[in-house]
Parts: C-alpha cells; structure tokens; sequence
C-alpha cells in the first residue's frame, strides 16, 4: 500500500506531476482542492470568500484527513495545507511527503504561464509577484521542509521535463 502527499507552493507542479505519478504507479491521484469542490459542490475560492480563511482552512484540514486514509493514492495539497494545525504531522504520519520545491523566480514564471486564475495573485506585476511569492515562502517553507523527502522541480517546463521530474520522484521514493 502505498499513500504519497505532494506540497509545495502554488505552481510547483504538485497537480501535474502527482497526476503523472499516479498514473505511472497505476494508482488514483486527488488534488485536495479539487477533492474539497467536489464535496461541498463549490469552488474553494467560493468558500473562503464565505467563511473566511480560518473557515476554510478547517475544512481542508476535515477533507485532509478523509482522502489521505484512502489507500494507494497520490495526493496534491494546497500550498497552504501543510501550514496549518497538526496537518504536516499527520501527513508524515501516514504517507511519504514530498516537498516540491522550486526557486521564487520559477514559481513566478510558472504562475504566469499558468492557464489557472489564483486570487491571491490577480493583478499582480510581475515584480510584486515576485515579491509576494519570496515573502509567502519565508513563511511556509519551515513547514514544507518537515517533508521526508524535497525534490528541486525548478526545471518543470515541459512534458520532457515533466516526465524527468516524475523519474526523480520514483527513484527518490524507491518506486
């Protein structure tokens, strides 16, 4: 049986590459957040305008702690999701985490190219992108350091590379 949680920050690739992984291991991937919208048959920007971070965050720790149970699985958190209650705790409890880390400067050119809307960056330029992606991660990565295991994923800019990234993962979790 085997349960692996990605993180990272927003545009790190978490949804591609566990999608990829998935796939290549023969096993059902969930995208937290999708998973979530699905439950509450709503978008989770809807929820957080609704009930506020704090509201939100408590039910990503709720559906959290529903789908990392299911077995053989590959899992994408938001990037906040490790930063929150106990949530990093539990997952390295349960599966082998996987932080997927990437410099500010890629993060950002990912996020540009990126086809996603993403409140918390619209009308950003690109220097305040950069900015808010360099403070964001100074408050996150003490939590998504506590992964078992970190894989530089700054070269994620195509499906060569993509496919690269997903050998690394494997090699790097003796798949």
């Amino acid at each position: 049986m085997k349960r692996i949680i990605l993180i990272g920050y927003m545009g790190a690739g978490k949804t591609t590459v566990g999608r990829q992984l998935a796939l290549n291991m023969g096993v059902q991937f969930y995208d937290l957040d999708w998973y979530i919208e699905m439950r509450y048959h709503t978008r989770v920007a809807d929820i957080f305008a609704e009930k506020g971070e704090a509201g939100f965050r408590e039910i990503e720790r709720n559906m959290l702690h529903e789908v990392a149970e299911f077995e053989n699985v590959v899992l994408s958190c938001g990037g906040g999701t490790p930063c929150f209650f106990d949530n990093m705790d539990y997952m390295n409890s349960l599966a082998e985490t996987v932080y997927l880390k990437a410099t500010p400067e890629v993060l950002a050119q990912h996020l540009r190219m990126g086809k996603v809307e993403r409140p918390l960056i619209k009308g950003k330029s690109d220097e305040e992108l950069l900015t808010f992606i360099r403070e964001s991660l100074e408050k996150r990565e003490p939590f998504y350091n506590q992964a078992k295991h970190i894989i530089d994923v700054s070269l994620l800019d195509n499906y060569d590379k993509i496919a690269i990234s997903v050998d690394l993962l494997k090699e790097t979790l003796g798949l």
